[in-house]
């Protein structure tokens, strides 16, 4: 039964795969093992003024256009002096993207790096690291804010296939971290840093596995106050609309969340089983998600708030992009969430933060938000890899 099911799975996948994406649209398939898969992609209209007028947010904050007609712009990361470093994974290159009068809105906009693929950002000690799919790289940062020669540090991270856009984050302890998603929705990786959190040294030493079983931890960081680490990992596709439902996890060293044999609260998906154990077994080995949110919604970028902008309550609290969803009949996504945290650095919920790229009766959508990151006076900058704009969320309330 569990070989039938993924059978059904890949024939689902190699036919939306051949469909145009206007037929995408309508198309629904009903699978025989009890999984009703949807695929519908809200239509993508243009970021209008209009439509970005209507995004919404707490009371007190406003949403306005801090740059736009960047490509198709995906992680970014503030620099000292404000300026930003954001990726274009399509075109391969970094741009420096900078508002020299402060007034919110970007006057540079210019590529400074080209490599094929560049993706994740990190920035420490005035260099840039940049990954690619296999390669990870630094330059030094020019007083201009150009970047000096791209040097190679790693040319062996795990292969591409179904996720092969790497992030980097610094560890609040220097450690540089990389996050290698699955190469496939649900398999056994014959490569071990596959589907993992990788701990690297920028000498080139000490690379090891930090956690397993995440099947695609874009976003990631570390508790301001706790220094506890936390990422949201992307659930299995195939299972219908409600399942498998986004992961946030408390990532810890050695730990395996489950991927691709467990999910959720101990919930076992029809694909490969675990060698020499029952899955029931292994389920009972692995590190149950924090919280679970809305299947399929696609998280992406994460960022903690450690300005002070914001109202006293937003401290320490977490803000992820979800760059939206394709196979379930009502879309979910398409937004930017705020993750709770108590005083113990515990997370207690997730609500919604800015909403509205979703429109006409949710067949249409003028934003997939994908990174974040915080400037520094406080305000939040979000990427949109479909229609080029960055946003910008700052408090203005009392």
């Amino acid at each position: 039964m569990r070989q039938q099911a993924i059978s059904l799975l890949i024939s689902a996948a190699a036919l939306l795969g051949a469909l145009p994406s206007s037929a995408q649209n309508d198309y629904q398939n009903t699978l025989k093992d009890g999984y009703s898969v949807n695929v519908f992609k809200p239509q993508q209209v243009d970021a209008t003024t209009e439509r970005i007028a209507q995004l919404k947010a707490p009371a007190g904050f406003t949403v306005t256009t801090f740059a736009e007609k960047t490509g198709n712009p995906r992680m970014l990361v503030v620099a000292a002096n404000g300026d930003v470093y954001v990726s274009d994974r399509t075109k391969g290159t970094v741009m420096l993207v900078r508002d020299a009068n402060k007034d919110g809105k970007a006057e540079l906009v210019k590529d400074v790096a080209q490599k094929a693929d560049l993706h994740g950002l990190a920035l420490r000690d005035g260099k840039l690291y940049m990954t690619s799919i296999r390669e990870l790289y630094v330059a030094d940062i020019k007083p201009d804010g150009s970047l000096s020669d791209l040097k190679t540090l790693y040319n062996d991270l795990p292969d591409a296939g179904q996720h092969p856009n790497r992030t980097i984050n610094f560890s609040p302890d220097g450690k540089l971290y990389l996050s290698a998603g699955s190469t496939c929705n649900a398999c056994d990786e014959r490569n071990k840093e596959a589907a993992t959190l990788i701990q690297i040294n920028t000498d080139g030493s000490g690379r090891r596995v930090y956690a397993k079983g995440l099947r695609n931890t874009i976003g990631f960081g570390w508790h301001p106050a706790t220094k506890a680490l936390w990422g949201f990992d992307h659930g299995i596709d195939w299972l219908g609309d409600e399942d498998q439902r986004e992961e946030l996890n408390e990532i810890k060293e050695g730990a395996d969340y489950g991927w691709p044999y467990v999910y959720a609260n101990g919930k076992l998906p029809p694909h490969p089983q675990p060698a020499d154990e029952t899955p029931e077994q292994y389920a009972a080995k692995t590190t149950k998600p924090v919280q679970l949110y809305d299947a399929h919604a696609a998280p992406l970028g994460m960022v903690f708030n450690t300005g002070r902008s914001f109202p006293n309550q937003y401290q320490n609290d977490a803000f992820v992009t979800m760059h939206g969803s394709w196979n379930r009949a009502k879309p979910s996504g398409y937004k930017v969430v705020r993750v709770r945290f108590d005083e113990q650095g515990r997370a207690t919920g997730i609500e919604d933060f800015v909403t509205g790229w979703l429109v006409n009766g949710n067949k249409e959508q003028f934003g997939r938000v994908c990174g974040i990151a915080q400037h520094t006076d406080g305000s939040l900058l979000i990427t949109d890899d479909a229609n080029g704009v960055i946003y910008r969320v700052a408090y203005s309330g009392k």
